[in-house]
């Protein structure tokens, strides 16, 4: 839960009323949100790290005028802005920046982000979808059409004939963990408070939205002077009770092959040296979901690597074995689970470690709401001295050895004049960085190759956003992770299909001086929907870009498209590549390199990554006349009779 606290007031006071000062809505909005700032564990800092947005008939003179004031104000006082603004390319972008960023700083810092009316505000949707799904905080102040409606219907209102009150921002409501409207001044405090609750709290936190309209952004009002005092959102750290860290603690000792599955809150909490100790002392060995990857360096004994669709041999084969599956900071996705498929045990029980009472109750597993580095500490002492039998300590080594020689395999280039597949490109890019190094990654085949095969060694090293796998976060994210982190060299991995989204935020890059390594692997198609078409039946069908042929389907020669050139022509450094040697040559450059660089490589599609020996849930077509279609049915149907509801109580 958060705590908030008020510094004194410097600001005079009469007997009865306290001071105003009168500034307009968004001067108001401005001044508030730099005055905010979080605290846990003793260290503070400003939530708000700045405002991105792009500037429209919305908010130009209302949150544009305000930032503007603010920046000439600072400099002209020989400060600096205490709400810095970014210039975005693309709305959707500047969100996927802002949660690539409130990542890499453990949720305890983000960024605001303003667009206009319309078209400029729901162009954030996907991006309020992605933070609230995978539990983020990012405050958004879409612009709004009049309040006052005089000159209805304006440029981009939505009218609809059954209500008088709906704007196209009643879009935001399902997809944010907050939602406010101002019509009037007033609402202003309210609105502004509520959201910083939900955004400084870790159970609840998610894409925040303020609907603005824009006449009421450039309205004055008399303010109380305390609205600007600063405020200590403080996030505390939820203790586990006693008696379920004994339910849970009993539920472990009774396990002879338990299994823990990481995920995120183990990072967010900064629990990754007490999951080590607890799994050094205890020998249960550890999974990771693509959230919690890292959690664990790949090295560690303990560690089996990624678990689930996309998961390592080894850790799926702990999965179908495990008896109790410990769950800390997960919420059991469905490429965690492999759909219900992993965890085959007819016995097997769960023990579920959350912030949110949500995630624990999921698979029937003994519930324990508490901070996962609390809870850690606590079941840690309270099982004492128990251990698995040295018998699954072996098997786990082996089994984790068995993968690392399965990465090793596929990461070697025998032939160095080559041309690369993407496990050797992946592989080159792990050889290549430095430990502290991020990698950033979000959709089409490449998260999934991540997760099994990038070697982690440090808890802030994996960024893949799979939570919505978003086309088009990789570039966005990347920035916003490299402004998180200075210190650290970001990596930006993407195929064809994805830059082809987004690209445009080279540009914003550019403009900010914010370095990234950006590797482009062209392989001329969606290689990921291509891979799982064909699984299902579907033959690749839609998934290639090509001309089409004489019979007009989408099976003619390649298109001639020149990524390299596009991503050179956006202001960046462009280095194109084919064997190893040219790419390593390349990555070394771009890491001594001041600016950023995409190196642009071309490899196979149908080469693949090892399997995982797992599966996903997607449904084939019933009935088809297609030969492949039906094959693809009968595989479908075996994995279903594996499926598991997994709704027996564990206690």
């Amino acid at each position: 839960m958060t705590v908030v606290s008020t510094a004194p007031l410097s600001a005079s006071k009469t007997e009865n009323a306290e001071s105003t000062v009168r500034l307009t809505v968004s001067q108001a909005v401005v001044r508030f949100l730099a005055a905010q700032y979080v605290e846990r564990d003793g260290e503070r800092g400003r939530f708000f790290a700045g405002a991105f947005g792009i500037f429209g008939h919305g908010n130009v003179a209302g949150l544009g005028q305000a930032l503007l004031q603010a920046e000439i104000d600072a400099h002209e006082s020989g400060t600096a802005p205490a709400l810095p603004y970014v210039l975005g390319r693309n709305e959707q972008a500047m969100v996927h920046s802002a949660v690539a960023y409130a990542r890499q700083k453990d949720r305890l810092q983000t960024w605001a982000v303003t667009a206009s009316v319309g078209p400029g505000s729901t162009n954030m949707l996907t991006g309020a979808a992605l933070a609230t799904i995978n539990r983020l905080p990012v405050l958004l102040l879409p612009a709004d059409t009049f309040a006052t409606r005089v000159s209805a219907p304006v440029l981009q209102e939505l009218e609809l004939p059954s209500s008088g009150d709906v704007t196209v921002n009643d879009a935001f409501k399902p997809l944010s963990r907050y939602f406010d409207r101002v019509w009037r001044p007033e609402q202003l405090p309210a609105a502004l408070i509520g959201a910083m609750r939900v955004l400084t709290d870790p159970v609840e936190t998610g894409a925040a939205t303020v609907a603005i309209p824009q006449d009421v952004q450039a309205e004055a009002y008399d303010w109380p002077e305390s609205l600007f005092a600063e405020r200590t959102w403080h996030v505390g750290r939820t203790l586990p009770q006693s008696d379920a860290i004994e339910r849970a603690a009993a539920v472990i000792r009774s396990a002879r092959r338990p299994l823990i599955v990481a995920g995120g809150g183990v990072i967010y909490s900064g629990a990754t040296e007490e999951l080590a100790a607890f799994c050094e002392r205890t020998g249960i060995p550890v999974g990771q979901s693509q959230a919690g990857k890292g959690a664990l360096p790949y090295d560690h004994p303990q560690s089996v690597g990624a678990i689930g669709s996309t998961g390592t041999t080894g850790a799926n084969a702990l999965a179908t074995e495990a008896d109790v599956v410990i769950g800390i900071g997960t919420r059991y996705s469905d490429f965690t689970t492999a759909s219900r498929t992993a965890f085959t045990d007819p016995s097997v029980r769960f023990v579920n470690v959350n912030v949110a009472t949500l995630d624990t109750v999921k698979q029937g597993g003994v519930s324990v709401v508490a901070d996962a580095r609390e809870a850690l500490s606590a079941l840690t002492a309270a099982l004492g001295d128990w251990s698995v039998d040295d018998d699954y300590r072996t098997r786990t080594a082996e089994l984790a050895a068995q993968w690392e020689d399965t990465v090793s395999s596929v990461f070697a280039v025998e032939d160095t004049s080559a041309p690369l597949n993407q496990n050797q490109v992946i592989g080159l890019a792990n050889t290549l960085s430095d430990p502290r190094d991020v990698v950033v990654c979000a959709a089409g085949s490449m998260p999934g190759d991540l997760h099994k095969l990038w070697r982690s060694r440090d808890p802030k090293g994996y960024h893949v956003e799979y939570g919505y796998s978003c086309m088009g976060y990789e570039i966005a994210g990347g920035i916003g992770a490299k402004m998180a982190e200075p210190d650290r060299d970001v990596f930006v991995l993407v195929g064809d299909g994805s830059y082809l989204m987004m690209a445009t935020e080279l540009v914003t890059a550019v403009q900010e001086g914010v370095k990234i390594i950006v590797i482009l692997v062209q392989n001329h198609g969606f290689a990921s929907i291509g891979s799982l078409s064909e699984q299902l039946g579907s033959q690749r069908f839609g998934t290639a870009y090509r001309y089409r042929d004489g019979q007009g389907r989408l099976d003619g020669d390649l298109l001639p498209v020149d990524l390299a050139a596009n991503a050179a022509s956006l202001g960046v450094d462009v280095v194109r590549v084919t064997t190893a040697a040219e790419f390593t040559d390349a990555v070394k450059a771009a890491k001594a390199s001041e600016t950023s660089t995409v190196v642009h490589v071309e490899t196979d599609p149908r080469i693949a990554a090892p399997d995982s020996e797992s599966w996903w849930d997607v449904p084939v077509s019933e009935t088809s006349t297609l030969d492949s279609t039906q094959t693809a049915y009968a595989t479908y149907e075996r994995w279903k009779r594996i499926q598991r509801p997994y709704l027996r109580p564990s206690e």
